[in-house]
């Protein structure tokens, strides 16, 4: 199938190099970019040629990668351009189905996903759900991709909101989490430089660790948390201070604010 990619940013690209991965050719795949730097640095690093709109616009299966302002005005270009019984997948936080659904018109597929970041290392996490007019191979093609960047989960439409706010945000709450392990290895007098591979190797062996021990995250942690000792203090503290609330305010949030983005 040809596919093509409307704005290849850091999702779009991560997109791309995921398809590449899956096996698609790069002469199958095109794509439409309105910034002319970025264009000639996507098209000299992938082989891919930049297209017109509606020449993108008119593949099998089209990829939506602009953010979740610019999805009706999109729609909206591209509509009359759209084959019929092609497949258009959004990454766009919010915008429903149906929505797209109206503009692009009932015999196109319309996917809406919510990757994120990680996608481009291939260890991405998606949530996808699917229209009523998307075929069997359809869906078969846009598993494959996403299977090929990470994982993916299948989930009703209402739930992605939900996706959004535990793996589509999720990285960000990560890497904010690492910032300040670090700012509080230097306030306790380690150099930054110490601090930062202390902290990155840290994180990055206790989530191999999960993933490969079987065990829950409560086990794990009961499990390097003596009574009284060093890390009991740390957990006591984070407690005191409302960690989990913290967290499951910030979630709320995210997840209201891609509901608002409808």
């Amino acid at each position: 199938m040809k596919v093509g990619i409307i704005g290849v940013g850091n999702m779009g690209e991560a997109l791309l190099a995921g398809l590449l991965s899956a096996g698609t050719p790069a002469s199958d795949v095109i794509f439409a970019q309105r910034t002319p730097e970025r264009a000639l640095f996507i098209s000299t690093k992938y082989g891919i040629t930049q297209k017109p709109l509606s020449e993108v616009a008119a593949c099998d299966v089209l990829l939506l990668c602009v953010k979740p302002k610019d999805i009706a005005e999109i729609c909206e270009e591209i509509k009359s351009d759209v084959t019929p019984g092609s497949v258009v997948v959004s990454v766009a936080a919010g915008k429903r189905i149906d929505d797209m659904q109206k503009i692009l018109g009932q015999n196109v597929g319309v996917v809406r996903v919510m990757p994120n970041t990680p996608t481009f290392l291939r260890k991405g996490a998606a949530g996808i759900s699917w229209g009523t007019s998307v075929t069997s191979t359809q869906a078969e093609f846009v598993k494959k991709l996403f299977a090929t960047s990470g994982i993916f989960v299948e989930v009703p439409e209402n739930l992605q909101a939900a996706v959004t706010a535990t793996s589509g945000s999720g990285p960000a709450y990560f890497f904010a989490f690492v910032e300040e392990m670090i700012e509080g290895g230097k306030k306790l007098g380690l150099s930054e430089e110490i601090a930062t591979q202390l902290t990155i190797q840290t994180i990055s062996g206790a989530a191999e660790m999960l993933r490969q021990s079987g065990k829950s995250p409560r086990e794990l942690r009961e499990n390097v948390t003596s009574p009284n000792g060093t890390t009991h203090a740390a957990l006591t503290t984070f407690n005191e201070k409302g960690l989990a609330e913290m967290i499951h305010a910030a979630m709320a949030a995210s997840a209201k604010r891609s509901q608002e983005l409808a």
